[in-house]
Order: structure tokens, then C-alpha cells, then sequence
């Protein structure tokens, strides 16, 4: 007998691909009597009544309060499956998605979560930008966020509801890395932790130096603010004055990565990578205290 899935879709005035990501929920091979869409929206400008009472799967459920994890966190409230999957407005979902989530959360001994994986596509497909390209290989690794940090993204992630209930929800405080730390307390409490490399979703690479801006500082403010109220004064100090050293291994690692899969063409993208690692490894630094949604 299948489980029945509750899909749990936080949205923030994105409307347009929210819509790609609801039609590819409406084509799931799983049974459709067994799962619900639950798009939660986190306080939007624009309507999106019309479209998410355009699929029968879906639902809308508003949220008013900030914050992609106080959104899902809403929607795991209104949620009546017994296992939960987290994607994103900006993702697609592969047609056997649901199948193969629920297959491997339920198939493997004690599992608390199901990272699947997030694969990366580019505005043109054979033409990327050079932000595109660094952001293909600098976030979103599902297979590493398992095996070294012990969490996944919640773009592509499957968990039971009973997890949450003994684990908690998610840290409704922290506006980025909160799929981290909720993935680590649930490491902490004994569950399994699996990468599913045939659970599908893709997803766009960002393709402007402001959308990664933000990603970046987003991530370096948290980072910062853990830092500080963790660790003694002289060694956050003496830390944060660390980074100001070039990024020289990661630039390395990031160009070995794009040569390896022969995404780089020429020089002249290279040299864009490049600029662009150095970019975002100094404005990140100076943008410790940027807040955002």
C-alpha cells in the first residue's frame, strides 16, 4: 500500500515557476490519490490563487510571517501525510520523484532523511554564463552535503512527519542554513541519512551577479553570526581575519571541477570564473551583517 505524501512548497513572488514546478508535480507516477501539494505563500505581492487552483494536487496556504523555513513549517501544520518531501517554487521535479523518494526513505533501516539530487541547468543549455557556471559548482552537492555536513537542502529532501515530531521543526529564526541545522539534529538523534542520486529535481543556475550576491551573503551573515556568539572573542577575530586570504584552493578546485566535466571553452571564461570566485569570496566577507528574506 503506498504512503501518502504531503509535498511542501514555500513561495515568494514566483509565481512563473512556481507554475512549471506544479505542472511537474501533476505528472508524478505516483498514485494521485496519494499525495498532496501544499504551496505555502510567505507573504507574496502578487496572487497566486489563479495559478495553484489551475491542479487538482495542489493546494495554497498562506503564511505572513518571513521566512522560507516559518513557511514550511506552516505547511508541515497542514500537512496529512505521513511522509513529508520539501522542494522549492524554482524547481522541477523529475516525472518519478515522489516514486523514488518514498521508495528510498522507506526501504532504508531507520532513515530520518532522504537528500535527493538537485541537478543544475543553465538559462542556455550549451552557452553558460560564468556565474552560472560557478554556481553549478558551488552549492546544491546533496551527494556531499550527506556524507560531510550530515543534512540536505531542502530543495530535494523526503523525511517521515514523525521525524520532525520528535526532532522539532525547522529553526524558524534563521533566514539561510536552516535545512543544515535541522538536518544535523536530526543526525543527532540516531536517524540514517541516505543520498538518492535517482531522485531528481532540477533546478536553474542563478545567472546574475546580484542573485548570487545574495545567495552568497545570506550564507557568509549566518556563518558570521554562529561564529560570534560561539566562539571566544580572539578566535572569531583571528578567524574572520583568516578569510581575507585569497581564495586560491577553492579557485583551484572550482576550475579542476568545470575542466573535468569540460564545461570551460576557453581562457576567457576561465578568467571570468575566476574574477568571479575572487569577487564573491571579498564582497561575502564585507557583507557579513546583510540581512534578507
Amino acid at each position: 500500500m503506498d504512503r501518502f505524501v504531503s509535498v511542501i512548497i514555500p513561495v515568494f513572488n514566483d509565481a512563473e515557476r512556481l507554475k512549471i514546478c506544479l505542472a511537474a508535480l501533476e505528472k508524478q507516477t505516483y498514485p494521485q490519490d496519494c499525495y498532496e501539494t501544499i504551496a505555502v505563500d510567505n507573504g507574496s505581492d502578487e496572487s497566486l490563487e489563479n495559478i495553484v487552483k489551475q491542479f487538482p494536487q495542489a493546494k495554497l496556504a498562506y503564511c505572513g510571517e518571513p521566512g522560507s523555513y516559518t513557511a514550511r513549517n506552516h505547511g508541515v501544520s497542514l500537512a496529512r501525510g505521513e511522509i513529508l518531501a520539501f522542494t522549492d517554487s524554482d524547481c522541477i521535479p523529475a516525472p518519478d520523484w515522489l516514486m523514488t523518494g518514498v521508495k528510498r526513505l522507506v526501504t532504508t533501516v531507520n532513515c530520518g532523511l532522504v537528500a535527493g539530487k538537485i541537478e543544475i541547468f543553465f538559462q542556455i543549455s550549451d552557452r553558460p554564463k560564468a556565474i552560472e557556471l560557478y554556481d553549478s559548482v558551488t552549492f546544491f552537492n546533496q551527494k556531499q552535503y550527506i556524507e560531510e555536513q550530515k543534512y540536505g537542502a531542502t530543495a530535494n529532501i523526503f523525511t517521515y512527519k514523525s521525524v520532525l515530531d520528535r526532532v522539532g521543526l525547522f529553526n524558524s529564526q534563521l533566514k539561510s542554513g536552516g535545512d543544515r541545522e535541522w538536518g544535523q539534529r536530526v543526525f543527532a538523534q540516531g536517524y540514517s541519512l541516505v543520498y538518492a542520486d535517482e531522485t531528481l529535481v532540477a533546478h536553474p543556475a542563478r545567472y546574475s551577479f546580484g542573485q548570487m550576491y545574495r545567495k552568497i551573503a545570506r550564507v557568509r551573515g549566518v556563518g558570521y553570526e554562529q561564529a560570534r556568539a560561539t566562539q571566544p572573542l580572539l578566535v572569531y577575530l583571528l578567524t574572520t581575519l583568516s578569510h581575507l586570504k585569497p581564495p586560491l584552493r577553492s579557485t583551484i578546485a572550482i576550475l579542476n571541477q568545470l575542466s573535468q566535466e569540460d564545461r570551460l571553452k576557453n581562457t576567457l571564461q576561465a578568467t571570468q570564473v575566476i574574477s568571479i570566485i575572487f569577487a564573491m569570496h571579498y564582497l561575502g566577507f564585507f557583507a557579513q551583517t546583510y540581512r534578507d528574506r
